[in-house]
């Protein structure tokens, strides 16, 4: 089956399942191709063309309203948990330099836990404290967890 046929009937099904749920989920946009943390409305209309039906429809189900974002264009979100093992520290030294650093302190919506076997990775949180995206963070340096959470972290 070519891509595109693929890519159809799958946001056909999407759609029809569309009209049950209210939104898609950031795992069906992300099998769409749409990053849903970083998508904005305004950005579909981009696909607001005859022949782009499809994708305009899909992409105003997995995208942000422009006002959940700050001047500067960046999602904020008002809480955030650093997840990761510390019997993981050895694979990854660049989580638990940013952790046993200063730098968590910065942020006072930031919390760390500590979950035996898993894999670093940072939970954002909408302002309903519902998990709103899953990020991995394991091949990110003690620079780029600063800099995402800097960024996307929602200011006091």
């Amino acid at each position: 089956m070519s891509y595109l046929l693929y890519t159809t009937i799958l946001l056909s099904f999407l759609m029809a399942v569309n009209n049950v749920i209210a939104e898609f989920s950031a795992e069906d946009c992300k099998a769409l191709g749409f990053h849903k943390a970083n998508l904005l409305c305004s950005t579909c209309q981009r696909f607001d063309t005859p022949n782009l039906t499809k994708i305009f429809a899909t992409c105003e189900e997995c995208c942000l309203r422009d006002n959940d974002y700050d001047l500067a264009g960046s999602k904020r979100y008002p809480k955030a948990v650093l997840e990761v093992c510390t019997c993981k520290f050895g694979q990854y030294p660049q989580i638990q330099a940013f952790i046993k650093s200063d730098r968590p302190k910065k942020y006072k919506n930031l919390s760390i836990k500590y979950v035996r076997g898993l894999d670093p990775i940072i939970k954002l949180y909408d302002g309903e404290n519902r998990v709103e995206d899953v990020l991995d963070i394991h091949k990110w340096d003690t620079d780029s967890v600063d800099e995402f959470l800097s960024t996307h972290l929602a200011k006091d």
